[in-house]
């Protein structure tokens, strides 16, 4: 991405002084880098500071009202960007504060190091410090610097609160690679002990070591109280910090360039009576020098109404992705041919010109070509520790120290393939009872671990583990090698998106990355009847082997949670970016049976 030129002042100056500490790609502080996570640079560590703190003046924004909507925001906003010359950018924090001196070992709060200005050296030694590998955390979001004075002291303190004044020091025997080669001591002359154990659940508890309730990357936060046990994490661990990431497609009547216009007015439009509308617009005409068309605005305000009341349920239940999709679910079923939508239409959706009754063996009706899609993806929050799941109870860490009108997001553009099964064909294949025990081996292992991960286990959410969900998944796995096999995708380029309900069975595999991967049609040619049918009998037939089986096949359960049955790395599991359960909920058995009972398959009579 060419990052815009910087912003000046009108004297010409940079609008802030902020000295510069690397890069990212703007895509990566909504997945990897965001609001609360910790960024190595070089030798040195930082935390990624809230949006209340970043400078967002010339940072474009992004508009996507369905998701808006749910998400309680106005717009969304691109980070922002900044080249070598300018000044601004997102901001960062320090973060650890401890650190060490590869030479001289000693163990200390960096402003003890007396480094030179400009530079994160070690005072006598000239030694680039080292940031500490290890942080506390707990469930709530809040991070603070490892206690390493009372893991040291931990047998031998200097009274309840007191300290022994000495220096701490911190080395690496090199005789494993293990924490126990990890060493802290003290210059108070107490024994040398090892980071062994620091990873125990209980290992600062047992310490009687509480939260701080710090929150380093929101400014001028306030601690808060907090009744969490902390953990031990390294600095780099994957559940440090992980993204709350919500998204939604672009449909009619929202795709079209009338919905962004219209965004700045939009709030006086819905308040104003039907009769003056016509007038509103003439208004809003003669300062935007273009003009409005009315049935296109009421089409809106219409579709707004429509969604109200569903909309406020999914707030209060938390089912806001079911509310979206199931509207995403409709317009993908309905379609938008080109030939009726205008040039600024970022959603197009086109059934085959040829027959589609090669597929009626495998059950699948309806194949749609999404020849353009828009999707935007939002940071609504981020967790710690316990790793967030769009039907598990974890807390969600705020981006700012005060709500805002508008959340970091990201929009990328792609196509795609649409897929529906006869849903009384699944239906009537669901009522077998050997799939039903499968479903519910699954089903009942996804509920203990979603109970486990609640805080109250009475008030788990419901797993969405059923027959549609499993199987509609599997196929997307099993589509998406294919394609990425035959078509020349890579796999972490192709997406899922499922539409797995009592009302919907439906799947979109999609390649809306933020690069030209799949971007020039290829992915909708193989959505052509005659292409769409070899690939799935391909993909099916190949399913029915593993490099791992029997094991895989036999399994009674794998994955993590024990959520699937016969997938492996060797068969049906994708990239984490590519699939929406976090690779859970698979079972390729379910697609082709298993060598005892090939009859559980849906696929089975279409492959015989």
């Amino acid at each position: 991405m060419t990052p815009p030129p910087a912003r000046r002042r009108r004297g010409g100056a940079p609008e802030r002084s902020f000295p510069r500490k690397g890069s990212v790609r703007r895509s990566q502080m909504i997945t990897t880098y965001g609001v609360g996570s910790m960024i190595a640079v070089d030798n040195e560590s930082f935390i990624v500071s809230g949006i209340d703190s970043w400078n967002v003046d010339g940072a474009p924004t992004i508009h996507e009202h369905r998701l808006a909507r749910v998400l309680g925001v106005q717009f969304f906003r691109l980070p922002p960007a900044s080249d070598d010359t300018s000044k601004d950018g997102v901001h960062v924090r320090r973060f650890p504060l401890w650190h060490s001196c590869p030479t001289c070992n000693a163990l200390q709060h960096v402003r003890g190091f007396n480094s030179p200005p400009g530079k994160n050296e070690c005072g006598e030694c000239d030694e680039e410090l080292v940031p500490s590998r290890f942080v506390m955390a707990c469930a709530r979001g809040h991070i603070d610097d490892f206690p390493y004075w009372k893991w040291a002291h931990r047998n031998n303190r200097a009274g309840e609160t007191g300290l022994c004044g000495g220096a701490m020091r911190l080395r690496t025997s090199g005789k494993t690679a293990s924490l126990r080669s990890v060493l802290v001591s003290c210059s108070c002359g107490i024994p040398e002990v090892s980071m062994e154990g620091a990873f125990r659940g209980r290992a600062l508890s047992d310490l009687k070591v509480r939260c701080s309730g710090k929150r380093p990357w929101l400014k001028d936060a306030p601690v808060e109280p907090c009744a969490e046990a902390p953990r031990t994490l390294q600095r780099g661990s994957s559940v440090a910090w992980q993204a709350i990431v919500r998204t939604a497609l672009s449909i009619p009547p929202w795709s079209g360039g009338l919905a962004a216009r219209l965004a700045d007015h939009w709030e006086t439009l819905r308040a104003i009576d039907r009769s003056e509308l016509e007038l509103a617009l003439k208004l809003i005409t003669l300062k935007d020098k273009d003009e409005l068309p009315l049935e296109q605005v009421v089409a809106l305000l219409d579709a707004e109404n429509e969604e109200d009341a569903g909309t406020e349920e999914a707030r209060t239940k938390d089912r806001a992705n079911v509310a979206l999709r199931k509207k995403e679910y409709e317009r993908l079923s309905e379609g938008n041919p080109e030939s009726s939508a205008d040039r600024d239409e970022q959603f197009i959706c086109e059934r085959p010109r040829s027959s589609t009754s090669v597929l009626l063996p495998y059950g699948v009706t309806s194949p749609m070509l999404v020849k353009r899609l828009r999707e935007v993806r939002a940071l609504k929050a981020f967790s710690r520790v316990d790793t967030p799941d769009s039907h598990a109870d974890v807390h969600e860490a705020q981006l700012s120290l005060t709500p805002l009108n508008w959340l970091p997001a990201m929009e990328v553009q792609g196509e795609g393939v649409f897929l529906r099964l006869d849903e009384e064909r699944v239906d009537s294949w669901a009522r077998n009872a050997a799939v039903a025990a499968r479903v519910e081996r699954i089903r009942s292992n996804h509920l203990r671990q979603l109970r486990e991960r609640a805080k109250d286990p009475k008030s788990a959410p419901d797993s969405p583990a059923s027959a549609r969900m499993i199987l509609l998944h599997t196929l997307s796995h099993v589509l998406v090698n294919e394609w990425s096999l035959d078509g020349g995708y890579p796999t972490s380029s192709l997406r899922e998106r499922l539409y797995a309900d009592e009302t919907m069975a439906g799947l979109l595999v999609y390649t809306a990355t933020s690069d030209s991967a799949g971007s020039l049609g290829g992915l909708v040619a193989q959505g052509e009847p005659a292409k769409l049918e070899k690939a799935l009998r391909a993909a099916l037939t190949r399913a029915t082997w593993c490099s791992a089986d029997p094991l895989c096949v036999e399994s009674e359960a794998s994955g993590a949670g024990s959520v699937n049955l016969a997938a492996c790395h060797a068969c049906v599991l994708l990239p984490e970016t590519s699939c929406e359960q976090n690779n859970g909920l698979l079972d390729r058995a379910l697609l082709i049976g298993t060598p005892e009972d090939p009859s559980i398959g849906f696929f089975t009579p279409a492959l015989h």
